[in-house]
């Protein structure tokens, strides 16, 4: 059988195969490929994992080093619209050729082991990035931590962002299991840093174990500020007088300190100023990220799919001034806590616009009804409808709200990708 030469052929195969290869917790397979790629890096590698805010941390790292005059290599996922969004080279997605001949050479050596679609992608875009002339990489784990295929490459600093609960049939049910998990990511004698203000016990424990160098909020580095700036406090370094995160939203300081962190770590290495980290932060971009659209009604794309992440979307909705009515464009996997979502954000949304989103994994829109109107208080003012589609629901959305109302779409990749989509093709 020959092997694709497109992206989206290369992606199709993939997929199919994906079908077929059971998710089997484990990393022998992509290290054994990883030993036949003769995968290393000779740059810093900066890996970066958690429950909520491991893409705005990798965001903002990208930001002050592109800043700084830094070659700089992103993996980063889930894509919305294209999947060479995952791979950056220098600030620019990685090309269809790029990724095609790193597809190429992953199933050159693969042999008969088989790969699933992430472990197969990521190995293919680390390949690419290890072969790309870089002064840093800085790479996104997906799922939890441990046994996740990003984690076959030994970090020279390690980031977990924040710890709480999601993907409990892989990663466990309580946070010190989940802890133990993303922990997995920590090495020896090299720098792990933790910006959750309450480190579970157990990522305190292995850190301490395995001889990382255990950098924790509110111990090692912190920060402090008002309403025009803030400041980073660390070992050994200071940053006064900063800009906020042009990334809005509650956490985003707790994900710039832990940035910062790590660049004080890396000091020697990849020297940044202040000039570079002031304007790194000011033009950081991350779509779906709490991200407020231009135009009225006022849209609020969020990638919000945990009740952590979706308490901090409703604080974030909460400071944004007064708006008549919002309406909430939602749609979940089955096996999120969709309960605890509603819980979290309902009493800012007066009016549901429910989707199925395309996945076999995903909760139908009408089981989402059922849960809202168990869940939240005083159903009968609100309006819940149901649609088979994030676009179907969106458009009656944007229908129905008045210019000075908010339209916030969450709940998961799929329905904010769904919504971009709709938006992009109505604009061509």
């Amino acid at each position: 059988m020959s092997t694709p030469t497109t992206l989206p052929e290369w992606l199709a195969l993939l997929e199919s195969r994906h079908a077929e290869t059971v998710i089997n917790m484990g990393l022998d397979r992509v290290r054994a490929v990883k030993e036949r790629l003769q995968l290393q890096f000779t740059c810093p590698v900066i890996m970066v994992a958690g429950t909520n805010g491991k893409g705005s941390t990798c965001a903002m790292l990208e930001s002050i080093l592109l800043r700084a005059g830094y070659r700089v290599g992103l993996y980063i996922k889930p894509h919305f619209l294209d999947f060479n969004e995952r791979a950056r080279v220098n600030g620019d997605l990685a090309s269809d050729a790029m990724l095609v001949e790193a597809f190429d050479a992953v199933e050159a050596v693969r042999g008969d082991t088989p790969l699933t679609y992430f472990e197969f992608t990521t190995l293919a875009i680390l390949h690419l990035m290890s072969k790309s002339p870089l002064d840093v990489a800085i790479l996104e784990v997906g799922l939890g931590g441990r046994l996740d295929a990003v984690n076959v490459i030994d970090a020279d600093v390690s980031i977990v962002t924040s710890v709480d609960i999601d993907h409990v049939d892989y990663l466990g049910g309580t946070r010190e299991q989940i802890g133990f998990e993303k922990a997995g990511i920590f090495r020896p004698g090299k720098a792990a840093i933790c910006s959750d203000p309450v480190p579970p016990q157990a990522l305190i424990d292995h850190a301490n174990a395995i001889g990382a160098d255990l950098w924790l909020m509110g111990r090692d580095f912190n920060y402090s500020g008002d309403k025009q700036q803030w400041n980073y406090g660390g070992r050994g370094q200071r940053r006064n007088a900063l800009a906020y995160p042009s990334l809005r939203g509650a956490n985003q300081l707790l994900n710039a300190s832990a940035a910062l962190a790590a660049l004080e770590v890396l000091r020697n290495e990849l020297p940044v100023g202040a000039q570079e980290v002031r304007h790194g932060l000011v033009t950081v971009e991350l779509p779906g990220r709490f991200q407020v659209l231009p135009g009225r009604p006022t849209v609020i794309l969020d990638v919000a799919h945990n009740p952590h992440a979706a308490s901090a979307l409703n604080q974030n909705l909460g400071n944004m001034g007064y708006h008549p009515y919002t309406f909430a464009v939602f749609g979940s996997m089955h096996d999120k806590d969709i309960d605890g979502v509603i819980k979290a954000i309902g009493g800012s949304i007066d009016h549901w616009c429910l989707a199925t989103l395309p996945s076999p994994r995903a909760a139908s829109a009408s089981e989402l009804a059922a849960k809202v109107q168990a869940t939240v208080p005083d159903p009968h003012e609100k309006t819940v409808n149901v649609f088979d589609t994030p676009a179907q629901a969106f458009a009656n959305a944007m229908s129905r709200a008045g210019e000075n109302d908010r339209i916030v779409v969450f709940g998961s990749f799929l329905t904010v990708a769904g919504v971009m989509a709709a938006r992009k093709s109505s604009l061509h």
